[in-house]
């Protein structure tokens, strides 16, 4: 399991928190909502389209904009049936009942959603190619890692892994994400090897994104609707963690 997120099924039960957009739609970027609840822990929305960070992807920044006002958000979290907005310092707080217009910082985003769709390729090259198990993960725009269980580390194993990720991005492979019963997950080899410990027991779907033919991962983030959009991906370094376990450090360029 490449980022190791909590699952959360494609649909939610709107009269139990906060409905939440991005995983249905990650290409969304602006909403109307309505505030639930307000205060010091933060701004609740009916609905929200912020990602509110996990599995190593961190949380949107952006705005809400009501009645003349705009509050800046610097991040998000979750609970379990509720996304909380974490306004900036001295920013104004929608009351209860207000009628705001959220919308994300793009740029931000759609570099954390290239960003995480290259870790999941990665981890598939990886699986596929060694029969490696992605032991965790981070990220920022643009910039990623994923740490493998590799007591050694093959010659020339850094610069292959670049080649065929790369040729796997020049392939536009398609990313689908679906909601699928827990047992019919697990009925597939890599998330039961990957996922079967991570996964809630209570949960009876489980969220799956899928390289077509290349990766299917149980995952709760938001990714880019194909591997070209990824860009460019180059392994920055291989790092020695220690105890057998490696780091592969990388970064993602434009291609022009």
């Amino acid at each position: 399991m490449c980022c190791q997120c909590p699952q959360t099924p494609l649909h939610n039960l709107q009269d139990v928190g906060t409905l939440r957009l991005e995983l249905d739609d990650a290409s969304l970027r602006e909403w109307d909502a309505t505030v639930l609840a307000s205060g010091p822990d933060g701004i609740v929305l009916d609905r929200s389209a912020f990602y509110p960070g996990g599995g190593g992807q961190p949380p949107d920044t952006g705005v809400l904009l009501w009645g003349g006002v705009q509050t800046r958000i610097a991040g998000a979290r979750k609970t379990t049936d509720d996304v909380y907005l974490i306004a900036e310092d001295g920013e104004p707080l929608p009351p209860p009942g207000t009628s705001v217009r959220g919308a994300l910082d793009d740029d931000r985003r759609s570099a954390l959603m290239r960003t995480h769709s290259s870790l999941h390729l990665l981890n598939g090259v990886v699986y596929r190619d060694f029969d490696l198990l992605v032991t965790s993960a981070g990220m920022e725009p643009l910039e990623g890692r994923m740490d493998f269980d590799l007591p050694t580390v093959p010659e020339g194993f850094r610069e292959q892994v670049q080649e065929t990720c790369n040729a796997e991005i020049a392939a536009d492979r398609q990313i689908v994400v679906r909601s699928m019963k827990r047992d019919d997950a697990f009925a597939i080899e890599q998330v039961s090897r990957a996922a079967r410990d991570l996964v809630p027991a209570h949960l009876e779907e489980v969220r799956i994104v899928d390289i077509v033919g290349l990766d299917v991962e149980a995952d709760g983030g938001t990714h880019v609707a194909s591997t070209k959009q990824i860009g460019r991906l180059e392994i920055v370094k291989v790092e020695n963690k220690g105890k057998g376990f490696r780091r592969l450090r990388v970064k993602l360029h434009d291609v022009s």
